[in-house]
């Protein structure tokens, strides 16, 4: 079993949650991906880890994290429960499938994926409240739901909401549903922070990224965590994984953190599929 080194990450404290500040997401890997770039990316400090239902790569994530000798105490796990499990014969027992792939007895954090157009959030929020109550993840969540339903869910819930995972980058100005979630107690995790490859090509972003000494990458990451959100990083390639955790060792300025939000605009979102999404507050 191979010795995993540690990474003194700052932790986001969510209603009773802490939540490392910097997470590994596998969205759009194949298994081998997965395998590939896990121990790499244990090797490099990542200990939060980011998968889905719909993801189809759990299992992936769980052999390879078992596979590098990763202790379970050491690690935070999120899984998501996709919409087509929003039943109660299938919500539980989709929890128990996703707990066997992982490897694991329980998740850190569950989340439901997207709010949808077919089940009452009230509903989705017992079904979830249930799976906690029975000790099948320690934390629970919800991810692209919009201010209104982020409330409701919240006053819904016998146990807290600890985040509400959406898509954030330096495009996309998310500045009222941070507000929201900040006065809930609410974490933003924060998707999509490379806004589908355009963040490392940016000209502005790389000119901040060279008085830092950091890629364009690493400062959208930087802004994102500086805010006090959580950031899902990505990469297939065990080479750059190194590059992506290495954002705690410097910090924007307030010139720089201002410039960066303005480059958002009015069609920034990427991520909106419809019959999945809600009514954006914007």
């Amino acid at each position: 079993m191979q010795t995993i080194p540690t990474i003194s990450a700052p932790l986001v404290s969510a209603n009773g949650a802490a939540i490392p500040a910097l997470g590994f997401g596998v969205f759009r890997m194949s298994d081998a991906e997965v395998e590939r770039v896990v121990p790499a990316a244990l090797d490099a400090g990542f200990r939060h880890f980011d998968t889905a239902q719909i993801y189809r790569n759990e299992a992936a994530l769980g052999r390879a994290l078992q596979a590098a000798g990763a202790r379970r105490d050491e690690l935070f796990l999120t899984t998501k429960v996709w919409v087509d499990n929003y039943s109660p014969d299938r919500f539980t027992a989709s929890v128990a499938e996703s707990l066997d792939r992982l490897k694991v007895d329980h998740v850190d954090l569950l989340l439901l994926h997207w709010p949808g157009d077919t089940v009452a959030i009230a509903e989705q929020i017992e079904m979830l409240n249930a799976v906690q109550a029975a000790g099948l993840t320690r934390h629970i969540g919800v991810s692209n739901q919009s201010i209104a339903q982020l409330r409701e869910s919240v006053a819904l819930s016998r146990a807290p909401i600890v985040t509400n995972q959406i898509e954030v980058h330096p495009y996309l100005d998310q500045r009222a549903m941070a507000a929201a979630a900040k006065a809930a107690g609410v974490a933003i995790t924060a998707y999509y922070g490379m806004a589908d490859g355009a963040v490392p090509k940016d000209p502005a972003l790389q000119r901040i990224g060279a008085k830092y000494g950091k890629s364009a990458a690493q400062v959208a990451l930087r802004w994102l965590v500086q805010q006090g959100h959580v950031a899902l990083s990505k990469t297939a390639r065990p080479e750059r994984v190194a590059e992506n955790i290495a954002i705690f060792d410097f910090a924007l300025d307030d010139a720089d953190m201002a410039a960066i939000g303005a480059l958002a605009r009015p069609d920034g979102r990427i991520v909106s599929p419809a019959g999945l999404a809600p009514a954006w507050d914007k």
